[in-house]
């Protein structure tokens, strides 16, 4: 429940911990999709001796030193920062020297208990209705194609589902018959209102597609949606309202757009550093979180071990799907070659952002540093072997 305003974080306390006091009771009592199942399993054993690890010794006092192995799983805080390292490095060869705006389309919270039913599929209709509203403005207003990187985001401060689709849209694009770059005024992209219209009726009718077509799982319970009058009046008061669409100042330059790209790319539900407190006597968990109907302060919120596993299940994703995607001008296929002509056509030369971009943002370097001794401060650490995983069965699985 919320508190008063909360001191700073506590680095100590981790996810993983979290989850290995919580699972024990809560297995027996929940049903769980198996893939939850496997990413929680994952999460509570992360850097821990049931993922094996590397047996070290030091050549300078002689003690030995065991490394347990990370879980590597993309839901999980601690290993999320290497990989969102690496995954930031790779994508600086794609950055052009113009502005870049941010721009957040969010779903109304009517739609909550469909989408928790429907994830895989109303996910995808977020990134193809948010992607195209903004590939038409693109065509319709500049006579031009923009570059879109859009990441999924499902969750609030406090954990509660909050459907939203972070966009970063290139300010310009390359004209639609290829022959010059079209530039955006710095300081506007689009007016949200027209956004929001237009990104409100791509989604209302990709969802009478899926209806129709009989794709869409129902929440039980009043009112029948499955019956196609209650379904009808169901859609058109979800979408009476105006749907949010908003978009942020632009980006200074590259160093900023990295800086995004690193913070949001590769989040998760909850970090470790809003972690702040685990009572075992009591089975609960205390976090930290922006309470922005009280001006964006930071309180305290404390749940009970299983509401704060459940509501973390929420934000799960489907398995192999994927929450970055790109469009447009940096859509996958043939990108570095529409890279190379935008850049041509901008008089960039060739050799894109510099190196120093990553050493400037302090975003953590993709090669792990020197392993140091904790016992006599050395960097002076022999690995000696590789301890495999254990395969004794989980009992935290009641799928």
């Amino acid at each position: 429940m919320p508190g008063c305003p909360t001191a700073g974080p506590t680095e100590s306390l981790t996810l993983g911990e979290v989850l290995r006091a919580a699972l024990p009771d809560f297995a027996p009592t929940h049903r769980l999709p198996a893939h939850h199942w496997k990413v929680l399993r994952a999460l509570a054993a992360c850097h821990t001796a049931a993922l094996g690890g590397h047996q070290y010794t030091c050549t300078h006092c002689g003690r030995e030193h065991f490394v347990p192995h990370s879980c590597g799983n993309r839901h999980c805080p601690t290993c999320q920062r290497l990989n969102g390292a690496q995954w930031l490095e790779a994508q600086t060869d794609h950055l052009l020297p113009i502005p870049y705006f941010h721009v957040v389309f969010t779903l109304p919270h009517e739609l909550n208990p469909l989408v928790q039913h429907n994830q895989a599929p109303l996910y995808s209709l977020l990134f193809a209705s948010a992607t195209a509203t903004l590939l038409e403005f693109g065509r319709n207003n500049l006579q031009a194609t923009l570059g879109i990187t859009s990441v999924l985001h499902t969750w609030g401060q406090n954990l509660g589902d909050h459907y939203h689709l972070h966009c970063l849209v290139t300010g310009g694009g390359v004209s639609l018959d290829g022959t010059h770059w079209v530039a955006r005024r710095p300081t506007w992209l689009f007016p949200v209102r027209a956004l929001s219209v237009v990104f409100r009726a791509k989604f209302r009718d990709g969802l009478q597609q899926l209806f129709d077509a009989h794709q869409l799982h129902f929440p039980k319970g009043p009112p029948n949606l499955a019956e196609p009058l209650a379904w009808r009046r169901w859609l058109r008061r979800a979408c009476r309202r105006k749907w949010v669409v908003y978009t942020k100042p632009p980006f200074a330059g590259p160093q900023a757009v990295l800086a995004y790209l690193c913070r949001y790319t590769h989040r998760v539900a909850i970090t470790n550093r809003r972690l702040e407190a685990l009572d075992r006597a009591h089975g609960t968990v205390t976090f930290r979180y922006r309470d922005y109907a009280h001006g964006g302060t930071f309180r305290s919120m404390t749940l009970s071990l299983p509401e704060f596993v459940r509501r973390f299940c929420l934000h799960i994703l489907p398995p192999r799907f994927v929450k970055i995607r790109h469009y447009g001008l940096l859509a996958n296929r043939d990108r570095p070659a529409r890279i190379a002509h935008a850049r041509a056509l901008l008089g960039q030369v060739p050799g894109g952002p510099e190196p120093t971009l990553l050493i400037q943002l302090h975003v953590p370097h993709v090669e792990p540093p020197p392993l140091v001794c904790p016992y006599c401060g050395h960097a002076t650490l022999v690995l000696i072997q590789v301890i495999p995983r254990p395969r004794a069965p989980s009992a935290w699985d009641s799928s």
